[in-house]
C-alpha cells in the first residue's frame, strides 16, 4: 500500500496544536508513534492510493470485517440509522455516507494497523480513488508533549501480515487473559426475552454430562437495561447462581454495564450519571427492546462507585463468568463529568470491571475492539448468530449465522488478544432455518479455530448431539488461515492426531472440509547411563488413519 525508502519523523500542523510522528524500523516494515501537544481533534496522518482490493474492519464486535473491491460502496440504511445510532459507528456522522475502516486495513501486499486505542479513535477513510489514514482525539487537550497512539506498516502478504500485526498488538499491551477453554450453555437464541426461571431448571436438569462448564443465563433475567436486579419471575440473583452452581456448573450472567433504558429507575433517579448532549440533555445511544437507550458517564465518580457495586454485588451471589454486552454505549461522543475523550472513558469503565473481575471470566460483546484488547478474557468478533442463513441480507450488524461464521474466519487473527468467541452453536433439529451442512460448517470452522463453544438449545428438543460430542472432543489446535484478500480462505488446523482443512467461498457460499484424525499410541522409554544422567524417548505410532470429507 505505502513503502518507505527513507525513515523521517512527520510534523503535521494543525490551529489548535501540533501532532509529530515519530518513525523507526522494525521487521517487515515501520512502526509511527504519535506525539501531540495543544488541543488535538480529527486529524488526517496519510493519504494513498486505494488498492483494487481491501481488507476493511469495523469498530465493534458485531459489525463487519470483510474483503471489498474497488467498485464496492456503501451507504448505512437512511431508515435504520436512528435505531442503530453508535452501535454503527463511534463517529456515525462521518461513517453513515462513507467507508470507513476502523484500527487496521489490508490489501495484498500489507497491513497498516494501529497497536493502541487508549485515548483516540484511529480510523482509514476510503474514497474512490485514494484512502486517508486518521485520528480521532475528539478535541482533547495535551498540555506538553505526550506519547498517544502507535501504529505499524507492514509490508508482507496478507495473511502472514495479518497474523504478524496481532502478536504485535498483544506485545504492545501486555495481553493476559483466561486461557482455559470456554464450553458452555447460553439461553439467548432459543428463549431470547421469553426465558423463564422454569425452563432456567428444565435445561440445568438436561445439562448434566453434555460437557459444558458453564452455564449463562442471558437477557431475561433483570427488572430494565440499567436495573440490573432479578424480575419477580427469577426472584434474586443469587437464586439464579446457587441453582447453577449446585448442579456443578460455572455460573454465567448476562448484563449491558454502560447502557440505561428511559424506562428505568435509574434513568428516573440519576440523570447527571449519563453521557450529555451539548445542552446538558442525556444523549440517546441507540433504541433497543423498544425504547431509547442512553450511556452511563463512565467518569462520574457516583457512577463508578455503583458499577463497582454492582459487580460486587453479582460476585458475591456466585456469578464467576460475565457476558457485558452493548459496551460501545460507553464510548459514545458527548459531555462528561470529566473531560477526557470517549476512548478514555470507556477504557475507564471497562477496567474497574476488570480489576473487579480479575478472577473471574470477562466475555466483552458489542465492543469497541482495539480499545478492549487486555480488559477481557472473550470477545464476540462477529454479529449475533441466528436460526438462519441469509447470504445476501444486510450486511450491517444484523443477527445472521452467514455473517457470524464469516466474521469468526476474517477475524481470526484476534485469537491472540483474547478467547475468540463466534457466537453460539445452534443444533436442534427443530425450531431452525438451518440446514444440517449449516449447523456442520459452523462448529467445524469453531472448532478448527480454536474458539469458544457454546451452545443455545432447547436441550429437550431434537439436538445433533453427535455433532456436539465431535466438538468437544477436538483437541486444542494451532492453525492458520490463508487466501482470505480472495474472498476464498483455507483454515489449515491441527492438533494432537487430528488434522483439519476447511476451504470456504464466501462468494458463492461453499465449503468443503476435511478431517483427517488418527488414533497414536506413545510408547515411553527410559535409558539410565552409567554416568547415571537419564534420557526419555518416545516412540509414537498410529494404529488407524481416517479420513473425512464433507
Amino acid at each position: 500500500m505505502i513503502r518507505f525508502d527513507f525513515l523521517r519523523d512527520i510534523t503535521i500542523q494543525i490551529p489548535t496544536g501540533e501532532v509529530v510522528l515519530k518513525a523507526s524500523k522494525i521487521n517487515a516494515g515501520y512502526r509511527f508513534d504519535i506525539y501531540c501537544k495543544g488541543t488535538v481533534g480529527d486529524v488526517e496522518i496519510l493519504k494513498f492510493e486505494r488498492p483494487e482490493k481491501l481488507y476493511v474492519n469495523n469498530w465493534q464486535s458485531w459489525g463487519p470485517a470483510k474483503v471489498i473491491d474497488k467498485d464496492y460502496s456503501y451507504k448505512f440504511p437512511v431508515e435504520l440509522r436512528e435505531k442503530f445510532g453508535y452501535s454503527a459507528s463511534i463517529m456515525p456522522e462521518i461513517a453513515f455516507d462513507n467507508l470507513v475502516s476502523d484500527y487496521l486495513i489490508g490489501s495484498h501486499d500489507g497491513v497498516i494497523g494501529f497497536l493502541t486505542s487508549k485515548t483516540a479513535h484511529p480510523y482509514f477513510k476510503v474514497g474512490k480513488e485514494n484512502v486517508e489514514l486518521h485520528v480521532n482525539f475528539f478535541d482533547t487537550r495535551f498540555d506538553n508533549w505526550q506519547i498517544t497512539e502507535s501504529f505499524v506498516l507492514l509490508n508482507l502478504p496478507f495473511d502472514y501480515a495479518l497474523k504478524y500485526y496481532s502478536e504485535l498488538v498483544a506485545e504492545e499491551n501486555k495481553v493476559r487473559f483466561e486461557r482455559e477453554k470456554q464450553i458452555g450453555w447460553c439461553s439467548w437464541y432459543q428463549y431470547f426475552t421469553n426465558f423463564t426461571f422454569d425452563e432456567m431448571i428444565k435445561n440445568l436438569d438436561l445439562a448434566k454430562d453434555k460437557g459444558y462448564n458453564v452455564f449463562q443465563i442471558d437477557d431475561s433475567w433483570q427488572v430494565d437495561i440499567g436495573d440490573w436486579y432479578a424480575n419477580d419471575e427469577f426472584k434474586s440473583t443469587k437464586l439464579i447462581a446457587d441453582e447453577i452452581k449446585k448442579r456443578g456448573f460455572r455460573a454465567g450472567i448476562w448484563l449491558a454495564p454502560f447502557s440505561v433504558s428511559e424506562k428505568s429507575k435509574l434513568f428516573k433517579e440519576h440523570p447527571d450519571w449519563l453521557v450529555k448532549n451539548e445542552d446538558g440533555t442525556p444523549k440517546v445511544a441507540y433504541q433497543n427492546w423498544d425504547k431509547n437507550i442512553y450511556a452511563l458517564d463512565t467518569t462520574h465518580p457516583e457512577a463508578l462507585n455503583w458499577l463497582k457495586e454492582l459487580f460486587i454485588s453479582l460476585k458475591k451471589d456466585g456469578f464467576e463468568y460475565f457476558k457485558i454486552d452493548f459496551l460501545f454505549a460507553g464510548a459514545i461522543p458527548g459531555k462528561r463529568y470529566e473531560s477526557v475523550s470517549p476512548i478514555t472513558a470507556y477504557r475507564k469503565g471497562l477496567r474497574l470491571i476488570r480489576e473487579i473481575t480479575s478472577d473471574n471470566f470477562l466475555l466483552g460483546c458489542g465492543a469497541p475492539l482495539l480499545p478492549s484488547v487486555g480488559l477481557v478474557d472473550g470477545m464476540r468478533i462477529g454479529p449475533d448468530t441466528a436460526p438462519y442463513w441469509d447470504k445476501n441480507g444486510p450486511d450491517i450488524g444484523y443477527p445472521n449465522a452467514f455473517y457470524a461464521l464469516r466474521n469468526t474466519v476474517t477475524r481470526w487473527y484476534m485469537t491472540n488478544w483474547w478467547q475468540n468467541d463466534p457466537d453460539c452453536l445452534l443444533l436442534r433439529r427443530e425450531n431452525t432455518q438451518l440446514s444440517d451442512e449449516h449447523r456442520r460448517v459452523f462448529t467445524y470452522v469453531t472448532i478448527a479455530l480454536d474458539n469458544m463453544v457454546l451452545q443455545s438449545d432447547n436441550l429437550s428438543l431434537n439436538i445433533d448431539w453427535e455433532l456436539w460430542n465431535g466438538a468437544l472432543q477436538s483437541g486444542k489446535k494451532k492453525f492458520f488461515v490463508s487466501n482470505l484478500m480472495n474472498n476464498t480462505p483455507i483454515i489449515e488446523s491441527g492438533g494432537m492426531g487430528e488434522y483439519l482443512k476447511i476451504s470456504l467461498d464466501f462468494n458463492t457460499d461453499s465449503y468443503e472440509i476435511l478431517h483427517q484424525f488418527s488414533h497414536r499410541k506413545i510408547e515411553k522409554i527410559i535409558e539410565r547411563r552409567e554416568d547415571g544422567r537419564t534420557f526419555n524417548y518416545y516412540n509414537e505410532w498410529s494404529d488407524e488413519n481416517d479420513r473425512e470429507k464433507i
